[in-house]
């Protein structure tokens, strides 16, 4: 649960776990290299940004700043990483390049003892990330795929996509390593009472103001006319592809409306538990190697479906997905529905936990009367400064019980839904009480803890892995023994 905390004597380990948080926004700069020059180069650098060596002498391999087994840290990484801060909004006046570099090391340490593990992370788990990426990029740029290219110094929006798919991995894998090393770690009662009682009451955590939401949605109804003109674009493209001999992967660049459009609608690497619609796999499952299936409906819109490739228990498959056009007039109705039911709440003449149980279109949600669970905490609680802006935004000026106005909101495939949201419950600001935050005070002692396994196991595996840490950054106090393997 996100708490606010004051003055707490492990003052080190939250420094830590604030760098953790704040490197999150690093995630496109640190990227696997390989060295193209031996050159070594001597030069006199004053660095422009707050750092603990100031001026430094750098001796540098064509900007290598530290080697960590089989990846490399290039010193423009460093840079990338103040301006992917600044560019977050993140004040970079007390970051150092000790801790940047620090950081990175770490991330590099992690991947590199990932495939030594035999950790794996599937292209398709890579590409999820990296599509949504990809569209965020481009939409800043006005979806200019040019100017992004040109943006990041790459010849081409390709060559900025295989360079943060790389970069993904990278990441991806340190983050799957690091779970691993703390996924057995837990704390028991004795430890809890243990590390709350030890933080002076002066300085124990002050958790901040929260509250529980609910809320009804409201959505469109796609008419069956509407479905059936997709099945029929659908079966057109089919007929073209089984009859004409027209290329599947063509077909999805054209017209399909998802992610995985820009590579001809490939999806790699299913497996029968991956995370995908039931109805989407049974499909893809039954289908020989090259055969294209008859429209289907999964939840997210209407599908055709080609295996690519079948390798062992896991398929490539390629699919086209399209989604049915909405009329004004269907809008229109849900618009008014919803108008209908808050006028009822309002009046009391219905509450809002029956109107969701009856009403609400949200499957998650409804049968809990419109309760919204926290991602974060898996609780129903949110604190009101580190919840989702837009919800924010929402419920911020709600008084407890009060039902909100009719906002309008957007999927991804551009559909409308309509909602209204109500605050079931505030809790105000208040210092930490052991007996009603027992909770959230467990979570802070096993973070603790875990952030110790974590630095005793980077500790270990330095002096396991080959690391060469330029002689710049030697006067550096790193929290790990980076300088003393």
């Amino acid at each position: 649960m996100p708490l606010k905390i004051k003055r707490l004597k492990y003052t080190p380990n939250n420094k830590l776990l604030t760098l953790v948080v704040c490197f999150t926004f690093l995630s496109l700069n640190s990227q696997v290299v390989v060295i193209d020059s031996t050159l070594v180069i001597k030069e006199e650098i004053v660095t422009k940004v707050k750092d603990t060596i100031k001026p430094f002498t750098r001796f540098k391999a064509e900007g290598v700043s530290a080697v960590i087994g089989e990846y490399v840290v290039l010193d423009s990484d460093i840079d990338k990483g103040y301006l992917e801060l600044q560019q977050q909004g993140i004040s970079i006046e007390d970051v150092t390049r000790c801790q940047l570099l620090g950081k990175l090391m770490e991330d590099k340490l992690y991947a590199h003892h990932a495939k030594i593990d035999s950790l794996l992370i599937s292209d398709d788990e890579i590409n999820q990330t990296l599509d949504q990426q990809m569209a965020y990029i481009i939409n800043q740029f006005g979806g200019d795929e040019e100017k992004v290219a040109q943006f990041y110094k790459k010849d081409n929006i390709q060559a900025l996509r295989d360079e943060l798919f790389n970069t993904n991995k990278t990441i991806m894998l340190a983050n799957r390593m690091q779970q691993k090393v703390v996924e057995d770690v837990e704390v028991t009662p004795e430890e809890v009472r243990q590390f709350f009682f030890s933080i002076p009451e002066d300085d124990r955590p002050i958790f901040s103001a929260e509250v529980e939401v609910a809320q009804i949605v409201i959505e469109p109804e796609i008419t069956d006319a509407a479905k059936q003109k997709v099945i029929d674009k659908l079966n057109e493209y089919r007929r073209d592809i089984v009859e004409n001999g027209s290329s599947f992967a063509t077909k999805a660049v054209l017209y399909s409306k998802d992610g995985s459009a820009s590579r001809g609608g490939l999806i790699e690497g299913i497996k029968k538990n991956s995370p995908y619609a039931k109805e989407f796999k049974d499909v893809a499952f039954s289908l020989l190697e090259g055969e294209v299936s008859e429209p289907f409906e999964t939840e997210f819109g209407f599908h055709i479906v080609t295996v690519d490739k079948v390798r062992g228990q896991e398929i490539d498959v390629r699919h086209i997905i399209l989604f049915p056009d909405v009329s004004q007039d269907v809008i229109d109705n849900a618009k008014a529905k919803i108008d209908s039911i808050r006028t009822e709440i309002v009046a009391g003449n219905l509450t809002f936990e029956e109107a969701a149980r009856t009403f609400s279109n949200e499957k998650e949600t409804r049968n809990n009367g419109g309760q919204l669970v926290n991602p974060v905490s898996l609780d129903t609680r949110f604190d009101l400064t580190k919840m989702d802006p837009t919800l924010s935004a929402q419920v911020y000026n709600l008084e407890e019980k009060e039902v909100s106005k009719v906002f309008t909101e957007r999927d991804y495939t551009g559909k409308s839904s309509f909602k209204i949201l109500t605050v079931t419950n505030k809790y105000a600001e208040h210092p930490a009480d052991f007996s009603k935050d027992y909770e959230k005070i467990k979570d802070l002692a096993l973070k603790e803890k875990q952030i110790k396994t974590i630095e005793q196991w980077q500790n270990k595996k330095i002096k396991e892995t080959y690391v060469n840490v330029n002689r710049d950054y030697n006067n550096c106090e790193f929290s790990s023994n980076w300088l003393n393997n």
